[in-house]
């Protein structure tokens, strides 16, 4: 996720540097074939005005559709750490509410507690890389006993085996005595909302922007950019700026690219790129939160951006 307000013009044009040359070209080509008069009949620059705008309208309905996709993303992760949260805060208060019970067992409840807080974190990070489809499952490991994470490993989908893991546990839990009456209900409900928060990832993640969208505002905006200085060397060269061409359509140009591209970069909010949502940021506070629940004081340290970008 982008933080600072102002941006590299050099790394900025590197997003629409393609977009850029051919209207380079194009410009160059009106300019020079008009000057040597071997092309002498312009268009009128109503086409390229009436393509403008069609084109600014298509573009306003991608990148509202694109940011809709991207908000949506980072409200899901926001209540995967609210629930996350309150599961450990459930774990922790009906666990300990049973300490008068006869067979309570001081030593079997902390295990209790520690292991599905740290399921609960081992699940954000899995669902983390599962998202982005990265492969460093290796930073699970201290979150779980060696028999689950070989178990998680032979998984195909290893956040929904995690919240598996996280069921037996309870009802493990439930008929020990170390968990009594209703305290399960309440913990499958957060469990439930959790793995809904999971499937509308998945939705996001598996589920592309209409292609149509993309293929026809490149194609629209391709079109833009070839007509455009065609449309100006008339009136540029009878006021005697003819020169101008092929910058003004060179900056025209940029601005349609840019504002493109914005919602082509905001479509896939899973894809581990500046412009997604932060989820390494997100697990490590869900991280530090479970675990200063739990009691802990050794927490890992807070993520902070980088260069003006919260990964």
């Amino acid at each position: 996720m982008i933080l600072k307000r102002n941006f590299n013009p050099l790394k900025v044009l590197q997003y629409v540097k393609t977009e850029l040359l051919f209207s380079l070209v194009v410009s160059c080509t009106a300019y020079l074939l008009y000057r040597q008069k071997l092309v002498e009949v312009s268009l009128p620059f109503s086409i390229a005005a009436i393509l403008g705008s069609a084109l600014a309208i298509f573009i306003a309905f991608r990148n509202n559709s694109a940011y809709s996709r991207w908000w949506e993303a980072r409200t899901l992760w926001g209540g995967i750490i609210n629930s996350s949260r309150v599961l450990a805060r459930l774990i922790i208060t009906f666990t300990d509410s049973h300490a008068h019970q006869p067979n309570f067992e001081p030593s079997r409840s902390e295990a209790f507690k520690r292991e599905m807080i740290y399921s609960t974190i081992a699940w954000a990070h899995a669902l983390r890389l599962h998202l982005r489809r990265e492969k460093n499952w290796q930073e699970l490991r201290k979150f779980l006993s060696e028999t689950e994470f070989e178990a998680m490993e032979q998984s195909q989908n290893k956040p929904n085996f995690l919240h598996l893991l996280a069921g037996r546990k309870i009802y493990t839990a439930m008929a020990n005595g170390t968990l009594a009456g209703f305290d399960s209900f309440q913990m499958e409900g957060q469990l439930l909302a959790l793995a809904n928060y999971q499937g509308g990832c998945e939705r996001i993640k598996n589920t592309p922007l209409l292609r149509q969208y993309d293929y026809f505002t490149r194609v629209f905006l391709y079109t833009f950019i070839l007509l455009l200085p065609f449309s100006l060397t008339g009136d540029f060269f009878r006021l005697q700026i003819g020169y101008l061409v092929v910058p003004v359509s060179f900056i025209l140009s940029f601005v349609f690219a840019i504002i493109g591209k914005v919602g082509e970069v905001n479509e896939d909010p899973f894809e581990n790129k500046i412009t997604d949502v932060p989820l390494t940021a997100l697990c490590n506070t869900i991280e530090r939160d479970l675990r200063e629940m739990l009691g802990e004081t050794a927490l890992p340290a807070k993520h902070e951006p980088e260069n003006g970008f919260l990964f």
